[in-house]
């Protein structure tokens, strides 16, 4: 019995990666303008890419209301041009906030943060 399970096993591992490595590709094709894979139709995953890049758009503007008001009417292409100048989005949308208002500081469009000043009680200490 022992070696007729592992075949199947085998088969199922390999199953696995095929079906792994086609999901990768259509992630790609949604998030970072990736080619569109056999057997989907190009203009719906455009249509989705663009879905899902409006929805990320909207969170970080919510989460760095600086960032989207550094960015004001250009938002929308800001926000795209920032997304494909990347392969991937970042893991989670805190990071995505942050790394769109750092990429929109390191083109002058966001001023650095105001420095952090020491707590009061450290200021009376000498």
């Amino acid at each position: 019995m022992t070696d007729l399970a592992a075949p199947e096993e085998e088969d199922l591992a390999a199953a696995r990666r095929r079906l792994a490595a086609a999901q990768g590709r259509v992630v790609r094709a949604l998030v970072a303008a990736g080619e569109v894979p056999d057997g989907f139709d190009p203009a719906r995953l455009r249509a989705q890419a663009a879905s899902l890049l409006a929805k990320r758009r909207s969170v970080v503007a919510r989460l760095r209301p600086d960032a989207a008001e550094a960015a004001g009417p250009d938002l929308a292409a800001e926000f795209a041009a920032y997304a494909r100048a990347r392969e991937e989005p970042p893991p989670g949308y805190r990071a995505d906030a942050d790394d769109f208002a750092a990429w929109l500081r390191e083109r002058g469009r966001l001023p650095d943060p105001p420095r952090r000043r020491a707590p009061w009680w450290r200021r009376l200490l000498p």
